[in-house]
């Protein structure tokens, strides 16, 4: 049955609890329950709000995680949690990804198969969803398509969420093809536009992030879009307030995470800030607040920035990447 992501908001069945975040940057934070800060076939990954950071009146969250190793990817592949983070229990659900093939005439008889994708990041617009899907481009998800279904159909989901569509942009002859580790919107202009990053260590040839213009239907509208070449290494997610950029950088597992400030080109690095496992970054306009997210099992927050206290650079003041 289709009932929305409003009914998985009526049904959250989780509870997280308020921490104090082991990060120079935090000024908030929570955890979530104790199943899902040990598990090692779930890894938490991307992070996103509501575009005015409200659905039906409520405040929303949702992260995204992927099952770990062959059999977890083959099996499990993707889900996201719905997050209500208000008061010192923030609650919560996963509704799993799944996708349908066959035919429609089938009805709810068609099969569900899961989703396989790192979701390494997310990007919410109106009632769409936007999944990074690495080498494969992203996915697109419509949040009203939300199923409430029995838990044998749903693999011991009581939601499931279908895909709506799958892209992949390819690129001009002289780029090689983009992978698309986060994702993002750039609001700053008149209308959106949908930023892709991908994640390199710092020996990796390519460290790049793409901005695309939309078309009416919310996807790329061009095979030749706008492309910022030698950006920081080890990026995770990024997200802009106003004119400034905010990104994620991990360091290893135990090792403080970086925030980079400023716009592509021009950085300024903050070292050492960070939680270690730092994951996706999303701004939370209504709060005022950067949003981000660690994956290492026992060493997992979710945890707000307050985005004024770490400037970008001064003239002339940008570090070497």
């Amino acid at each position: 049955m289709r009932v929305g992501l409003t009914a998985v908001l009526d049904d959250l069945d989780r509870e997280g609890v308020r921490v104090d975040v082991p990060a120079r940057a935090a000024v908030d934070g929570f955890t979530w329950d104790a199943r899902d800060r040990a598990t090692r076939r779930w890894w938490p990954q991307g992070l996103t709000t509501s575009a005015h950071g409200r659905w039906s009146g409520r405040p929303v969250m949702i992260a995204s995680w992927y099952a770990k190793g062959l059999l977890g990817l083959l099996g499990l592949g993707s889900r996201v949690t719905v997050i209500d983070p208000a008061g010192e229990r923030p609650r919560y659900r996963h509704v799993r990804l799944v996708h349908r093939p066959g035919p429609r005439w089938l009805g709810p008889l068609r099969p569900m198969l899961t989703v396989r994708v790192h979701a390494g990041g997310l990007a919410w617009e109106g009632t769409r969803l936007y999944v990074a899907a690495g080498p494969f481009g992203f996915r697109v998800f419509d949040l009203d398509d939300v199923e409430r279904v029995a838990r044998w159909r749903g693999r011991g989901y009581r939601y499931v969420l279908p895909l709506h569509s799958a892209h992949r942009t390819r690129p001009r002859r002289d780029r090689s093809e983009m992978t698309w580790s986060f994702l993002t919107f750039d609001r700053s202009g008149d209308t959106p536009r949908l930023v892709a990053g991908e994640y390199g260590t710092k020996a990796a040839a390519r460290h790049r992030m793409v901005r695309h213009a939309l078309d009416d239907l919310g996807l790329p509208a061009s095979a030749d879009p706008e492309w910022f070449d030698d950006q920081p290494h080890r990026m995770q997610g990024t997200c802009q307030v106003g004119s400034t950029w905010f990104v994620t950088a991990s360091a290893g597992e135990g090792k403080a995470g970086a925030l980079w400030a400023g716009a592509p080109g021009r950085w300024r690095k903050h070292a050492g800030v960070l939680a270690t496992g730092a994951e996706d970054i999303t701004y939370w306009p209504e709060r005022h607040q950067l949003w981000t997210l660690t994956e290492w099992p026992h060493r997992r927050w979710v945890y707000a920035i307050d985005p004024d206290a770490w400037p970008g650079p001064d003239f002339e003041d940008t570090p070497s990447l």
